[in-house]
């Protein structure tokens, strides 16, 4: 299945280029992610959890940069990870590129193209919850990482006292709130049941 999602970044495109490839910069900003292991630049493991009603998952797996793109500012991730529990796993493509705004900031694009297998594939059965919940932890993270900037903006203006040798406190990765998520996704699909079930009626 294949969907598109953007959001946008406060700062000026070669900044938030350099800002989004730095994997352990932003690998907190994601709901659910933890990065375990930074092979090379291009390469590095993680784990991303989420809960849906009472369906715990897990994927813990590896991903790459393929190709990238630092002139033009655009680059293809491929990932792919297995659930914990053996239910099945997940591969990806992401392709994504930023686009310079005419306000100073950046609109980053999303393309992907993900196939499940397994038990998990019937979770993600229909299209539109998948779609759903990737706009659910997109929107997170654009509003993690505004925050993560606004907040090292913030320690870089203060003034340091002498001699000190004190860093800026880590970010917390950020869980998935199953609830909230799982709220969100089922509200959405109950309005597009509604558009169907409305927009289907013949006119008379």
């Amino acid at each position: 299945m294949e969907f598109e999602n953007s959001f946008n970044v406060g700062v000026p495109v070669d900044e938030a280029w350099a800002i989004l490839t730095d994997v352990e910069r932003i690998a907190p900003c994601m709901p659910g992610a933890e990065l375990t292991e930074v092979i090379d630049e291009n390469s590095f493991k993680g784990k991303v959890s989420v809960r849906l009603g009472p369906v715990a998952l897990t994927f813990a797996g590896d991903a790459r940069f393929e190709d990238r793109d630092d002139e033009g500012h655009s680059a293809r991730v491929k990932a792919q990870g297995r659930d914990s529990k053996g239910r099945g796993g997940a591969n990806a493509n992401v392709d994504f590129r930023l686009i310079p705004a005419e306000d100073g900031t950046t609109t980053v694009e999303i393309r992907t193209d993900l196939q499940l297998s397994g038990s998990v594939a019937q979770y993600g059965r229909g299209v539109g919850m998948i779609k759903d919940v990737a706009t659910q932890l997109i929107d997170r993270f654009a509003d993690a990482l505004h925050e993560q900037i606004v907040a090292e903006r913030g320690t870089e203006e203060a003034e340091a006292p002498s001699g000190s040798d004190d860093a800026p406190p880590a970010h917390a990765a950020r869980p998935i709130s199953g609830f909230s998520l799982g709220a969100s996704v089922m509200w959405n699909a109950f309005v597009r049941w509604l558009k169907g079930l409305f927009g289907s009626r013949p006119e008379g």
